[in-house]
């Protein structure tokens, strides 16, 4: 696969990720373009895809065009392929996790503070149980990080239903807010340069391999390399030759002998 665009926008990644997260290991690239795209497919609707917030954010573009931007998303890996079965399927790379768990967390945090303005005391908190560790944590870092102690009611109801594992740091974070903790800077802007960083993405380039055969190394070009994921193969372990003589001798071996 080959992406054939210009760099993406920040703003685009983040859009791209956060549809991906919706059908993470379970749907490919064309099903993803069609929730940018807004489709209004019996699937898509059946599955709530269409309250995504990024659903139809490329709305006046066409499939194949956003085709072109997930592509991308995976040849500066944010994005990766995985094959279940035969059906190739989008997940994400560690450093597109890195941003999407950052920007989840993010939203969670704008909904807390949406329910303060709306006078909530006791939402309904078991929608944040079976999330992903990493991505809870840094939710909790980010509610310490406010410093704003209206948030402890919500923290409460949160600690009656969640499991075992995450209470200890939920109460940490409320005797964080109730003592008014003092913030480590140094940790919020290193995980901010860390996220920045992360969002320019590994732009694609040949990569030098070593033949298990001969010993020679050898290029794997970015063409090969998008060809070999685009069908779910992994690095090849011989050098085109050793591969040229295997096979010869193979065809040999089955068909001459």
């Amino acid at each position: 696969m080959s992406s054939k665009i210009e760099r993406l926008s920040e703003e685009e990644i983040l859009a791209i990720l956060r549809a991906a997260d919706t059908i993470i290991a379970q749907g490919g690239r064309t099903f993803l373009a069609k929730i940018l795209k807004g489709s209004r497919e019996k699937k898509v609707l059946q599955l709530g895809l269409d309250t995504c917030p990024t659903y139809g954010y490329f709305r006046s573009e066409k499939v194949d065009d956003i085709m072109l931007k997930v592509d991308w998303m995976i040849d500066y890996d944010f994005l990766d392929i995985q094959y279940s079965g035969k059906l190739p399927m989008v997940v994400f790379t560690e450093r597109g996790w890195q941003i999407e768990a950052n920007q989840f967390a993010d939203e969670f945090l704008r909904e807390w503070r949406q329910w303060l303005k709306e006078g909530k005391h006791a939402p309904d908190m078991n929608y944040l149980k079976d999330r992903n560790r990493h991505m809870i944590l840094l939710f909790l870092e980010k509610i310490k990080e406010t410093g704003n102690a209206h948030f402890i009611p919500f923290l409460k109801e949160w600690e009656k239903v969640e499991y075992k594992k995450f209470r200890a740091a939920i109460k940490q974070t409320i005797t964080a807010l109730e003592t008014n903790e003092t913030l480590d800077h140094q940790l919020i802007s290193e995980r901010n340069a860390s996220i920045k960083e992360a969002l320019k993405g590994s732009a694609p380039e040949d990569i030098i391999l070593k033949c298990w055969e001969c010993g020679n190394r050898f290029t794997f070009t970015i063409g090969e390399q998008q060809f070999y994921k685009s069908k779910g193969f992994v690095h090849p372990k011989r050098c085109k030759n050793c591969r040229e003589k295997r096979y010869d001798d193979e065809f040999t071996r089955l068909y001459l002998w």
